[in-house]
């Protein structure tokens, strides 16, 4: 884990720099695991998000903006009642783990003064944040409840005492001496970025292995060197935030990694950084969490449309062979007089032949030569209407696939509004059953909001992240001579410059922002086109979200998600 104690270590003194002396103006829980502290600190205000989430723990200023739900949760109430309008005095670290410990001054009900301690442990899905009364450590509450059946080492419940969590006894970094290394390092045995890992306290095994790298060779007169100059790189805080990205995954830390030989893009903050790393990430995991059974619902339904083609044009095959029953039928008229009942076939001459050869019908005894012309008249007339059917059915079906499709793409870069929308827009295609809670009025329908980017020259970008939003923008929203992108026969988004003439550099970056919210995102040189509005039409009966345009224009671009970033307009 790249947020190990090292980097907690790192981010605490970050966070006393900025926030230290804080007042805390509002307190929300946007996600069950996630808290945001709106502080006001040195003369501005920021925002400070606290994650217990399984996979996405961590701490640190945040620029993003979160969609709080109507009704606060219980812990965040408790949390505005004992926490707002207190002072941070300050974040301490408990050892090397990744644990911070906010002291906070407030004031109770009657006004006396008290000291409250928030404790953040960022342990995988062990995270927890905690409330105590700070004077006795006494818990108040917890987001996570631990009782003695779950944890036997302590129990995180209101009214308990806190429990640290259970101490590693490893040498701590900052007073490591070089014949600790070679004591505890056992070079005979191997796996030493592992022995690293077990021997010193907040280091994780990219540490580790960035160490290793560093002393080439690694033995015992290279390596303690490799580690004493990294562990004093941390202790003299030469901190170097950056992010690399190698083999399509990417890294952070606070330490120049250099055994990672990808893309390399430095950062000026600790926050900066994992503003930029985890950008989307824990959302997506949500949405992922949360539309599980509404993507399986559209992958199954995108594969019963291209099962139904199969099946389609099996039927179209065998619809080919309408002019061959016609001619047998025809045939089989010329020649009733010498053809008779119990005939299994028929040889006879095909008049249409150039060379007039031969042909064996195949008969049904049962029937008279002239049952078994007509017949063939039936089964010609069936084909032949059968044909226009079929052609019209699967007409149909790839349309069902290419609107599934656009379906499969939006739920890939939807936020959790997003996902409602999404099943709205089923329900009311009648391919999802509505739901409507029992006792309820049906909720006034209310506009769609929209992503809002601004050029690097000022204007204003808009972005439909689903059918519902791409209708109103396209067709409600926008001006006739606003400059509408889209994708060349891809499916994505339709994105909305908000000007009739914008200049080069707009439209090349409203087309990244196009492709980046497509199908194509990590494809490279996306074709995107651009047209104004008033060129851009609705069929009669399209599905939502379904276009014809023309007049268009067509950029290349690479979709760049630093740049996207760069462009998002906050809330």
């Amino acid at each position: 884990m790249s947020f190990d104690g090292i980097f907690t270590y790192g981010m605490i003194e970050e966070l006393n720099k900025t926030i230290q002396g804080g007042r805390i103006a509002k307190i929300h829980q946007p996600f069950k695991h996630e808290l945001v502290f709106h502080i006001r600190a040195n003369g501005r205000n920021v925002k400070l998000l606290l994650s217990a989430h399984p996979s996405y723990a961590r701490v640190h200023l945040t620029n993003e903006t979160y969609d709080n739900p109507s009704t606060p949760p219980m812990f965040c109430m408790l949390l505005r009642k004992h926490l707002e309008g207190g002072f941070i005095e300050h974040i301490e670290q408990n050892g090397m783990d990744r644990m911070m410990v906010f002291h906070i001054r407030s004031r109770n009900e009657i006004g006396d003064t008290l000291i409250r301690k928030l404790f953040v442990e960022i342990m995988g899905r062990h995270s927890n944040i905690v409330l105590t009364d700070g004077e006795k450590d006494v818990i108040i509450d917890s987001l996570k409840h631990l009782s003695p059946s779950v944890n036997s080492y302590r129990t995180v419940l209101p009214g308990y005492d806190y429990i640290l969590p259970p101490a590693q006894n490893k040498i701590s970094p900052l007073e490591a001496e070089k014949e600790d290394i070679l004591r505890h390092l056992n070079f005979q045995e191997g796996k030493l970025d592992r022995q690293i890992v077990d021997t010193f306290s907040g280091v994780s095994p990219l540490f580790a292995k960035e160490a290793l790298h560093r002393a080439g060779l690694a033995n015992r007169a290279t390596l303690p060197n490799g580690l004493m100059e990294m562990f004093a790189a941390v202790k003299q805080r030469r901190f170097a935030p950056q992010l690399v990205t190698q083999g399509g995954k990417e890294y952070f830390y606070l330490l120049d990694l250099t055994h990672l030989k990808g893309d390399k893009r430095m950062f000026e903050t600790l926050s900066g950084l994992l503003d930029r790393f985890y950008f989307g990430k824990a959302e997506r995991d949500r949405v992922k969490q949360q539309a599980h059974d509404l993507e399986r619902f559209v992958i199954n339904e995108k594969k019963k449309n291209e099962n139904k083609i199969k099946k389609l044009e099996k039927t179209l095959a065998h619809s080919e062979h309408a002019k061959e029953y016609q001619l047998y039928g025809e045939l089989l008229t010329a020649n009733l007089y010498q053809l008779k009942k119990g005939d299994k076939s028929a040889k006879v001459i095909n008049y249409y032949d150039e060379n007039g050869g031969e042909i064996t019908i195949p008969l049904n005894p049962n029937k008279t030569p002239s049952e078994n012309a007509q017949s063939y008249f039936t089964k010609y007339q069936k084909a032949k209407n059968s044909v226009e059917v079929v052609q019209e059915q699967i007409r149909l079906a790839e349309e069902e696939i290419a609107y599934f499709d656009q379906l499969i793409q939006q739920l890939s870069s939807a936020s959790p509004k997003d996902l409602n929308e999404i099943r709205e827009e089923l329900a009311e295609g009648k391919y999802l059953r509505a739901k409507q809670p029992q006792g309820q009025k049906k909720p006034k329908k209310q506009a769609p909001s929209l992503e809002t980017y601004e050029s690097s020259t000022g204007e204003t970008i808009l972005v439909g992240k689903n059918n519902k939003q791409n209708e109103y923008l396209t067709m409600k929203h926008a001006a006739r001579d606003d400059i509408w992108l889209h994708t060349k026969d891809i499916p994505g988004s339709h994105v909305v410059i908000k000007t009739s003439e914008p200049d080069e550099k707009t439209i090349l970056e409203a087309a990244q922002i196009a492709a980046y919210y497509s199908k194509a995102k990590n494809s490279a040189s996306v074709p995107v086109d651009y047209t104004k509005i008033r060129y851009v039409k609705k069929p009669n009966g399209a599905k939502p979200g379904f276009v014809t345009y023309d007049r268009q224009q067509t950029v290349f671009v690479t979709p760049d998600e630093d740049l996207v970033i760069k462009l998002k307009k906050s809330r």
